[in-house]
C-alpha cells in the first residue's frame, strides 16, 4: 500500500471534493512541496471543495508545519491567500509567517490595507514583524523597510479595528525608528489591557533593555495576562532585576504565568534559578511543564556560560538608559 506522500494528487483531490469521505491519515504530507504540475491540478479543484473542508485542510497543514520544519506548505499557502473564504486567507498568511518571502510583501500590504476581514488584516500585520526584523539586520533594502514602517505606523495611528492596529504595533517592536518608542509608550499608558499587552510584546522584540523599568512595573500588574506578557518580556530582554519576582511566579496560580516564568528564568539565569528548576521538576505532575523544565535547564546552562557577555551588554545599556527615561514621568503625563 502506498503512503500518503506517494499517492497521486488527483486521488487526494477526489477525497477532498467528497464531503462524505474522511480524509486519509497523513494526507497533509502530500500537500507539502507541491510541484508545478500538482499545484495546477489542485487549483482546478480547490474552489469546488466545501469551505469548511478548505478551512480544515489549512488548519491541519498549519499545525503540522509548526512541528515539522522539513515540510513546506509555501506553494499551497501562496495560492490560498486569495481564497474566497476569509478564514482560509487568514490561515494561509499564518502559514507563511514561517517563511522569508520578500516577493510577497506587495500582496501582504494589499491584504493589510484592503482585505474586508479584520482577522486577515491582523494576520497580515503580524506577518510584517519578520520583514521589519530582516530590515533591521540589513537583509531587506532600506527603502522597503521604510515603506513597511511607514505603513505600519499609519495603521497604528489610523482608524482600523484595534486588533489590526495592535498587531501592527507588535510588528514595529523590531523597528529602531524613534516614532515607535512613542507609539509603545502610548499603548503602555492607554489604560487598555489589550494595548498594554501589545506594548509589552513590542518591548520584548526591541532587544532594548531601556524598557526594563516599565517591564518591571508591569510585573506587578493584577491581570494574569499582563503579568505573563511582562514575564516573557523580562526573559526576552534578560532583565536580571526581574529574577526575584520571576522566581515567585514559578508558583503563580495562573498556569500561563508559571510556564512563562520557567522560560524567562532560563533566559535570565541568576542565583537560585537552577535549584528552583530542579525542585519544580521533581514535584511537577504536568507533562508539558516537565518538558519545558528539561528544555529550560539546558538553556540555563548555555545562559550561564554566556553570563560574562550579558554583563558587558548590561553595563552598556545602563549608560544609555538615562537617555530614554530621563523624562520618564514627563512622557507619562503627556500620554495620559
Amino acid at each position: 500500500m502506498s503512503t500518503p506522500l506517494e499517492q497521486p494528487i488527483n486521488r487526494l483531490l477526489e477525497v477532498l471534493l467528497d464531503a462524505e469521505k474522511q480524509l486519509p491519515a497523513g494526507y497533509p504530507y502530500r500537500l507539502s512541496d507541491l510541484n508545478h504540475s500538482d499545484l495546477n491540478e489542485l487549483k482546478t479543484v480547490w474552489p469546488q471543495i466545501p469551505a469548511w473542508r478548505r478551512i480544515a485542510v489549512m488548519e491541519d497543514i498549519q499545525e503540522i508545519g509548526e512541528n515539522d520544519y522539513t515540510l513546506s506548505f509555501e506553494a499551497l499557502a501562496r495560492y490560498c491567500i486569495e481564497d474566497s473564504e476569509p478564514r482560509v486567507r487568514e490561515l494561509a498568511v499564518q502559514t507563511l509567517w514561517d517563511y522569508e518571502l520578500p516577493d510577497l510583501i506587495p500582496a501582504l500590504l494589499k491584504m493589510l490595507q484592503q482585505d474586508a476581514n479584520t482577522e486577515v488584516r491582523a494576520a497580515a500585520a503580524t506577518a510584517f514583524g519578520k520583514y521589519i526584523y530582516l530590515g533591521e539586520i540589513e537583509e531587506l533594502p532600506l527603502p522597503t523597510l521604510k515603506q513597511l514602517e511607514d505603513t505600519l505606523i499609519e495603521v497604528v495611528n489610523g482608524r482600523d479595528n484595534s486588533l489590526v492596529r495592535r498587531r501592527a504595533l507588535e510588528s514595529l517592536g523590531f523597528s529602531s525608528r524613534e516614532e515607535v518608542k512613542n507609539l509603545i509608550l502610548q499603548a503602555y499608558y492607554s489604560e487598555n489591557t489589550d494595548w498594554l499587552i501589545s506594548a509589552l510584546f513590542a518591548m520584548a522584540r526591541s532587544a532594548n533593555k531601556n524598557w526594563k523599568h516599565l517591564v518591571l512595573e508591569a510585573l506587578a500588574n493584577d491581570d494574569p495576562q499582563v503579568i505573563a506578557e511582562a514575564v516573557r518580556a523580562a526573559g526576552e530582554l534578560e532583565i536580571s532585576d526581574a529574577v526575584p519576582v520571576l522566581l515567585e511566579y514559578l508558583n503563580h496560580e495562573d498556569r500561563d504565568v508559571r510556564l512563562s516564568a520557567i522560560w524567562a528564568l532560563s533566559q535570565t539565569g541568576g542565583e537560585g534559578v537552577q535549584q528552583a528548576f530542579e525542585t519544580l521538576y521533581d514535584e511537577s505532575e504536568d507533562p508539558e511543564e516537565v518538558e519545558l523544565l528539561e528544555d529550560a535547564l539546558d538553556n540555563l546552562a548555555f545562559t550561564e556560560d554566556m553570563e560574562m557577555f550579558a554583563l558587558l551588554d548590561f553595563s552598556e545599556d545602563d549608560e544609555d538608559e538615562s537617555e530614554l527615561f530621563d523624562d520618564y514621568e514627563d512622557d507619562r503625563d503627556l500620554l495620559n
